[in-house]
């Protein structure tokens, strides 16, 4: 049929087929490794339906939120029983947006003030701590335990002072923290907790005797979208909460600070576009154009919308194939334990892992068990900053001795900064795979390498 014959139905729809087929001829996973091939520690992992959902955004050309975004927040929402979600550009504007809310007007008392104190540690990824530090908040760094990778909790209690008003923390590598004694101890003390759940998203903890997703525990949860992480939309995460007034919040703050609620495309939705009175403005100035507070432009697009879609259909499997890698990893190295920490979780978590993280017991043999692997064609990472307070970024910081505090020496921390790597559990690994990893970590530790 020509395409003058065709309704715009059928010509979209010819167009997805072809797409669907081409996807299938060109993009299937490969089966086997191939000789000389490197194992990634993640990757996309993704078939012909995020292909033609990705075609059938663009056929639309919205380039901003549209269909695809309401479906997404809507089905996220639903499969983490969390009552609001937005999807944004990043796990790390997920981030900024978490914390910024808390600084907003509209919590009155609570709210985060320059010079407040938040708790988080020093072992994690730069964009947990970044939007505290940026702000002028204090972030103070406790350590970490061993084998967790999560916050110690004495330390924690030990954090505490008259100026803390929050705790920020990440769930390690998909491990989730003690959620129940951290969620107990903000409560006692009236504290916002923030959960950076973007290595987490399907992890669960039994609180109460109810299971409960990371992330929805505390006032705010994240998520990133990035290609390695539990489900991607290539850029992309969100913020999820439970609370009317934070969601109102972080959705002002990720479009532009505006105080209307009205969706792009969408005029009067709340009915009173001209007949209010704001600030200091006119009476009746118009609603879309009235700034609650001093906010971002965060949103991602319907495109990456339609591949998140087509991905969290997939979440429940990809999360039972990384926990299912997890434990052959743990399998198959268990007998290296006089060598080696091996990961665990807390009483009542139930991990989605991210990756697989593995502590030298000899000290400064990390390195040269990295080399070996690297060698040997096994992308390996660090336990992403280590120590955030060695790096650069820090410099001037601990030069003036201010804008943050240290609870205790952090010998965990650093502990893991010089000897913890990590490989990857992501679903796209073959059991071929799984067991060249194991050999050749064995080989590694066994070869004197």
């Amino acid at each position: 049929m020509s395409l003058d014959a065709m309704t715009e139905l059928q010509a979209r729809q010819e167009i997805l087929e072809a797409v669907r087929q081409y996807a299938i001829a060109y993009h299937s996973p490969k089966a086997k490794l191939r000789e000389g091939e490197r194992i990634a520690y993640a990757g996309r992992v993704y078939d012909e339906d995020e292909m033609v959902r990705l075609v059938d955004s663009a056929l639309d050309f919205w380039l901003t939120a549209g269909r695809y975004t309401d479906a997404l927040e809507e089905k996220l929402a639903d499969f983490l029983r969390v009552r609001y979600c937005s999807f944004v550009n990043s796990g790390s504007s997920a981030n900024l947006l978490a914390f910024m809310a808390l600084t907003s007007p509209l919590l009155g008392e609570r709210a985060i003030a320059r010079g407040d104190e938040v708790i988080t540690v020093a072992c994690g990824f730069p964009t947990t701590v970044a939007p505290i530090i940026q702000y002028g908040a204090v972030p103070v760094f406790v350590d970490v335990t061993l084998p967790q990778y999560n916050i110690d909790l004495e330390a924690m209690r030990q954090a505490l002072s008259p100026k803390t008003k929050a705790v920020m923390l990440a769930h390690t590598l998909g491990n989730p923290f003690a959620l129940d004694d951290v969620a107990t101890f903000c409560k006692d003390h009236h504290l916002w907790l923030v959960e950076d759940n973007c290595d987490a998203l399907g992890a669960t903890f039994f609180i109460d005797g109810e299971e409960r997703y990371t992330g929805t525990v505390g006032d705010i949860g994240t998520s990133s979208f990035y290609p390695p992480h539990h489900m991607t939309t290539g850029e992309g995460g969100a913020v999820y909460t439970n609370s009317p007034l934070l969601h109102k919040i972080l959705r002002s703050l990720r479009d532009w600070g505006r105080d209307c609620v009205c969706p792009s495309g969408r005029d009067n939705l709340c009915g009173h576009r001209f007949d209010r009175q704001y600030g200091e403005l006119p009476l009746g100035y118009d609603h879309k154009y009235v700034y609650s507070h001093f906010g971002y432009n965060l949103k991602a697009t319907d495109l990456q919308a339609a591949i998140g879609c087509a991905q969290l259909e997939k979440l429940p499997a990809f999360i039972q194939r990384r926990n299912q890698n997890f434990r052959r990893l743990y399998q198959g190295l268990a007998h290296l334990s006089n060598q080696i920490i091996l990961p665990q979780s807390c009483p009542g978590a139930v991990p989605s892992w991210f990756g697989f993280p593995i502590t030298c017991k000899e000290k400064g043999k990390r390195d040269s068990v990295v080399a070996h692997l690297e060698q040997a064609g096994i992308q390996t990472r660090m336990l992403f900053a280590g120590n955030i307070l060695k790096h650069p970024c820090f410099d001037l910081m601990r030069t003036e001795g201010r804008g943050y505090r240290v609870v205790g020496k952090l010998p965990n921390t650093d502990e893991i900064m010089t000897s913890t790597f990590w490989v990857g559990v992501y679903p796209g690994l073959s059991e071929q795979q799984l067991e060249y990893m194991i050999a050749t970590v064995e080989e590694a530790f066994s070869c004197g390498a």
